[in-house]
């Protein structure tokens, strides 16, 4: 593997409002709704739980991992241990609920390998978590939204899907394509029930399971450092999105500003799809 040299460090953006810089004014755009959150606890998700309740959402925030989840609990956000692969445990978050008017279906696993060196047991938990879970989620979900006068879903898929292809993604690309038709059929079945369904198609984001697979990448590359350089360099940008900016476009979609979009994919990539 050759590694070029990196122009800029960008972790600073992860401190930065976007909303600010790019002039979205959408303080209350979520006023008054619910929303659940899976795999709140980090990443995309605990940024799309903590940008829901800025912009006035009563947020449902889970994760299978509690402990870091908590850390998130305030008066706009309640915190729920879930594992999205347990239908009996969705139900019983869902059903003691009130209706969701949005959800955001954030869990994900990265499987890094291709055909020849991915054995069945990466492949069925990639779309047990992938796919399989917002399936479990959004058979119980969107019942009572319907019943609750519709909502908007928001499932976060990758560019990496049959959008692209890159290496070692053998299991992830397949199961994030998934997704994608999973969204389209949501979005075309219940129309004209009031449910809106869309994907959103990140590149890489620099996120703390993302450092986790870069630590291990980096076992074979030589260094962190130079892992982290990989995956800079692959994105035309140069640099990682951050998970601030994923749940930017999450929460615009999510909100009444996009009411009259559904169906459809938005890729928020550095530029790999240009």
């Amino acid at each position: 593997m050759i590694i070029g040299k990196r122009n800029h460090r960008f972790s600073d953006l992860q401190h930065i409002d976007f909303s600010r810089v790019f002039g979205w004014n959408m303080t209350g755009s979520l006023q008054g709704k619910s929303i659940l959150v899976t795999a709140a606890a980090a990443g995309i998700g605990k940024a799309i739980a903590q940008e829901a309740a800025n912009e006035g959402a009563k947020v449902t925030a889970a994760d299978i991992n509690t402990t870091e989840l908590e850390k998130i609990a305030c008066d706009d956000i309640k915190t729920i241990g879930l594992d999205v692969t347990d239908q009996s445990a969705i139900n019983r978050v869902i059903n003691t609920s009130e209706p969701f008017d949005c959800i955001a279906n954030v869990a994900g696993y990265v499987h890094h390998g291709n055909l020849l060196n991915c054995d069945f047991e990466s492949w069925k938990s990639s779309f047990a978590i992938n796919v399989d879970s917002m399936f479990l989620i959004l058979r119980v979900a969107v019942p009572k939204m319907i019943q609750n006068g519709g909502g908007s879903i928001v499932n976060i898929s990758s560019v990496v899907s049959s959008i692209k292809g890159l290496p070692d993604r053998f299991a992830y690309g397949s199961s994030k394509a998934a997704i994608l038709g999973l969204t389209k059929s949501v979005a075309c079945d219940f129309l004209s029930q009031g449910i809106r369904c869309n994907a959103v198609c990140p590149g890489t984001v620099d996120s703390p399971s993302w450092r986790k697979r870069c630590e291990e990448l980096g076992k074979s590359v030589g260094s962190y450092e130079q892992a982290r350089e990989y995956f800079e360099l692959r994105q035309p940008m140069k640099r990682l999105g951050t998970a601030e900016e994923v749940a930017g476009l999450s929460i615009y979609l999510l909100s009444e500003r996009s009411a009259f979009i559904t169906g459809q994919f938005f890729n928020i990539d550095g530029g790999i799809m240009v």
